[in-house]
């Protein structure tokens, strides 16, 4: 039997969890996280003298992740609520007397906490772009492939008028591209330090306490935003919802995928291999599990988005409970976005299209989907609106007896006196796709185009590291 887990076993893990998510958003991680920031306090107070360098360096040597015992700290921490104080206490008992007084010295849990999750964060938003631009280049080899394979272009879920399937990824492919966007200007608001005390003066860490604030902004790669943000949430929900974002858009491709892959349509499909996506009882069954994975994971995120507007809710100089929110939603929001990435990479890179399948389902419906070239070809010569009522009337017909359009339509406007109206030749659907193909062309010159993100991804265990004395 397994040890018990302090997590419900989840299905939707086993079957889809990013790896990579889950690595930064671990116990360890998080731990090394507050690490980090204790180490980069006490570096920060020696070089401005606050503390001794000697001092310093034991506490930087001592505060790594093996002399901590998890068990340990996670006992204590559910007794006085946070984790911080059993962690200090670890670090110093690791500490002759003298330094031992030193370690989080003016700082606060909120402090060592909040900077050591957006540590958390940024490698998370690295790890997510980084997918996204392997979803953003599978989806533009596709969009140049079928750049000029006309489909049916559909509305309300029917078929409206035709547009080529490189039309239709094009749309995904900018919506990644402003993903991506959004991923990197939350970055930046998210690159913020946390150190401002009990309640957001500082007036424990005395008349140097913004230099020692920017000494620790520096040393862990992030910001000094001056005006503290203990119970402003909002940096962190930009966080969750752009989490939640990536998932509804890649949602978007997995609706889509799934419907087209529909036995009455079959004209896209997830990449096949044996057995992938079978039934235990229907051996011709290739389901498009991928897309629901997507489906399934956006449900599920967005579910848990809506706690996001909940933690903007904290009050004062220090949450009563909004801050436990983010303790869960924030973790599960990034592993759910890094699932859903590795489901929508799978399928734009091994997605199989059937063209010829397209070309007839664009006549499925008698050619009806070209009513709307018919009447806009006919406007010149009688108007648009007794063009439209002439094709309404032809399309209606065409439903109602089983015939096509191009046969109604003559038919039709010789009941009503304006057969020498009609064009010696009707526009075909190849031919009516408009800016299809300048649509493809710039959204993949727009992707191509996209800045890369600066991150730093330096390991936490990096991050304002013991350096011996001959060293420095």
């Amino acid at each position: 039997m397994t040890a018990p887990s302090l997590s419900p076993f989840s299905l939707l893990w086993q079957m889809a969890a990013n790896t990579t998510q889950l690595e930064i958003w671990n116990e360890d991680s998080s731990v090394e996280g507050w690490l980090a920031t204790e180490r980069a306090l006490a570096l920060a107070q020696a070089e401005l003298g606050v503390i001794e360098q000697s001092d310093a360096d034991q506490i930087v040597e001592a505060a790594v992740l093996e002399n901590i015992d998890h068990p340990e700290l996670w006992k204590f921490g559910k007794n006085v609520g946070y984790p911080i104080l059993g962690l200090v206490r670890q670090i110093a008992a690791h500490l002759p007397e003298g330094p031992d007084g030193r370690v989080h010295y003016g700082a606060t849990t909120q402090d060592i906490m909040d900077t050591g999750l957006v540590l958390q964060m940024l490698r998370s938003l690295t790890a997510l772009d980084a997918q996204l631009v392997r979803f953003g280049n599978a989806l533009s080899e596709r969009v140049k492939e079928h750049r000029d394979t006309v489909m049916p272009g559909r509305t309300h879920g029917q078929q409206a008028v035709p547009t080529t399937f490189g039309a239709t990824l094009s749309t995904l492919l900018d919506q990644v591209r402003r993903q991506r966007e959004r991923l990197a200007a939350t970055y930046e608001r998210i690159r913020v330090v946390s150190l401002f005390g009990a309640g957001g003066t500082n007036a424990a860490e005395g008349e140097k306490s913004a230099e020692i604030r920017r000494g620790v902004a520096e040393r862990l790669g992030l910001k000094d935003p001056v005006v503290p943000w203990h119970t402003d949430r909002d940096i962190l929900a930009d966080y969750g919802w752009i989490c939640a974002s990536i998932c509804a858009t890649n949602a978007k491709l997995g609706r889509n995928i799934a419907d087209l892959s529909r036995t009455e349509l079959a004209e896209v499909f997830e990449p096949y291999s044996s057995h992938r996506g079978a039934s235990s009882t229907m051996p011709q069954k290739v389901n498009p599990i991928s897309s629901e994975l997507m489906i399934g994971i956006s449900a599920v995120a967005g579910a848990l988005a809506g706690g996001l507007a909940r933690i903007h809710e904290a009050g004062h100089e220090r949450a009563a409970g909004e801050w436990q929110a983010e303790w869960h939603l924030l973790p599960e929001l990034g592993v759910l976005a890094g699932s859903s990435l590795d489901e929508a990479i799978v399928v734009a890179e091994g997605m199989r299209v059937d063209p010829e399948r397209m070309k007839r389902n664009l006549e499925m419906d008698g050619g009806l989907i070209m009513a709307e070239a018919a009447m806009i070809q006919l406007a010149p010569a009688m108007g648009r609106e007794h063009a439209h009522d002439l094709v309404y009337e032809a399309s209606t017909r065409a439903r109602e007896t089983g015939r096509v359009l191009v046969e109604v339509l003559p038919e039709v406007a010789a009941e009503q006196g304006k057969s020498e109206l009609l064009p010696e030749k009707l526009v075909t659907a190849t031919d009516y796709v408009g800016e299809a193909g300048l649509i493809v062309d710039t959204a993949r010159a727009n992707w191509a185009a996209a800045p890369e993100l600066a991150a730093d991804d330096r390991p936490f265990s990096e991050l304002a590291s013991f350096v011996p004395a001959v060293s420095r």
